[in-house]
């Protein structure tokens, strides 16, 4: 693996005393998602040696539609994030034809007689968009190219079996008798995160009793670059996101029995339940070619620490929130964000996986998590019953704040990552 390159930080090599032998890495992060390759694209342009450890690619699916379709997995990536994105030189490598601003957001409650409403956009956020919605697979390919040609991260691929800290460093030992060893190891590795496990992290979690079910349609008329969300009494929540060109992509977190429901249907039908909701704003859907619709169930997982000995965990195997705010993902992105500079702004005797250090990176995201925890769940809580008083009351509040501009100005700079 190649060193450290000429410009690294004064803080990149590990510290270790006299006599303790130096780890091949620095970090080592486990998980082959956006936010595992993000991380190590971002450590290792800071001038720290990465070894990131991923399954074993998966045989090469058969050709298709290939490029040419439109993934149903789709990301609401937000400013800081963006900004993550483009210091990494990743977000100018996506193709560009695939990634769609959402200039505006349109919120409807579920009252008939008097729904409540709340609408956002950019234009009044002065920003240039509120979020830019992003397939996985443009996003994963942009970072796999970049990690190509990262001289201080080496990717190998297999699996982990055990895990070792000490007061020097971690271990990794591997499937195929291999090990790995670092200074800190980050667990990136999803929602059921290994790493979580062998660091013995309790968590709380609660299902939803909802599945998110994910597919593509081209509508009629212009979506105009705005994201649609209705809050149902008895079908969940329903999102449809706007892709390049007449096209959307529909998030709907719906009730388990709904879901197997909707599941068995041709997306031709699915389109047309959709019509109740869409179809004044979008016009007629229409399933895109190949059809794909998939769905997963809704969890809210929140482990009890985001950090052990030599570990920290970012992303999904930090925090798995409800998507009806669509920030699941920027919260691993502001993960990496603060691991970075924790790491940046170490005193000179410390390395990456000490105590201190991970300490601070706990404090700096304790809040930020705890709030969007707290937000999502009420919401996914509020909205999941029927009981008329209630649903009188989320509607007044949809109303209310659509028209105080200081506390809508607040909830959007949240959403955005940024102060407006």
């Amino acid at each position: 693996m190649n060193g450290t390159s000429s410009h690294s930080s004064p803080h990149a090599a590990a510290r270790k005393p006299a006599g303790a032998s130096s780890p091949s890495a620095d970090i080592c992060i486990v998980g082959n998602g956006a936010i595992g390759k993000t991380a190590a694209l971002a450590l290792a342009q800071a001038g720290l040696r990465v070894t990131l450890l991923a399954p074993a690619p998966a045989p090469a699916a058969a050709s298709g539609a290939g490029q040419a379709s439109w993934d149903v997995r789709v990301y609401a990536v937000n400013q800081i994030a963006r900004d993550l994105l483009s210091s990494i030189k990743v977000w100018d490598a996506l193709d560009a034809e695939r990634v769609a601003p959402v200039d505006g957001m349109d919120v409807t409650g579920d009252d008939e007689n008097h729904p409540g409403h709340l609408v956002f956009d950019a234009y009044s956020a002065h920003v240039d968009a509120l979020a830019w919605i992003v397939e996985d697979r443009n996003l994963n390919a942009a970072l796999d190219a970049a990690l190509k040609f990262s001289p201080n991260v080496r990717v190998v691929n297999g699996r982990a079996v055990s895990l070792r800290s000490d007061l020097h460093g971690v271990t990794l030992q591997l499937e195929n008798g291999d090990t790995l060893d670092a200074s800190l190891l980050v667990g990136a590795d999803g929602g059921q995160s290994w790493v979580r496990g062998q660091c013995d992290i309790g968590l709380d979690y609660r299902a939803y009793g909802q599945r998110a079910i994910v597919t593509n349609f081209s509508c009629e008329k212009a979506h105009q670059g705005v994201a649609y969300q209705w809050f149902t009494a008895t079908e969940g929540i329903v999102a449809l996101l706007p892709l390049p060109g007449q096209r959307v992509s529909l998030v709907w977190s719906a009730p388990d029995a709904l879901a197997e429901t909707l599941m068995r249907q041709p997306a031709a039908q699915l389109a047309q339940h959709l019509g109740k909701y869409a179809a004044a704003a979008l016009g007629a859907l229409t399933p895109l070619e190949p059809e794909v619709v998939r769905d997963f169930p809704l969890t809210l997982v929140k482990p009890h620490a985001m950090t052990a000995p030599r570990v920290a965990l970012i992303g999904d195997a930090a925090h798995v929130i409800h998507p009806l705010a669509g920030h699941g993902m920027n919260l691993g992105f502001a993960d990496v964000v603060a691991l970075l500079k924790v790491i940046n702004e170490r005193e000179q005797q410390r390395d990456c996986g000490d105590a201190r250090v991970l300490s601070r990176y706990a404090r700096a995201r304790k809040e930020e998590v705890l709030l969007m925890q707290l937000a999502t769940d009420g919401l996914a809580r509020l909205f999941g019953t029927g009981l008329e008083p209630l649903r009188m009351v989320r509607n007044i509040g949809l109303n209310l704040v659509n028209h105080l501009p200081v506390l809508k100005r607040r909830l959007l700079a949240h959403a955005l990552g940024k102060r407006i």
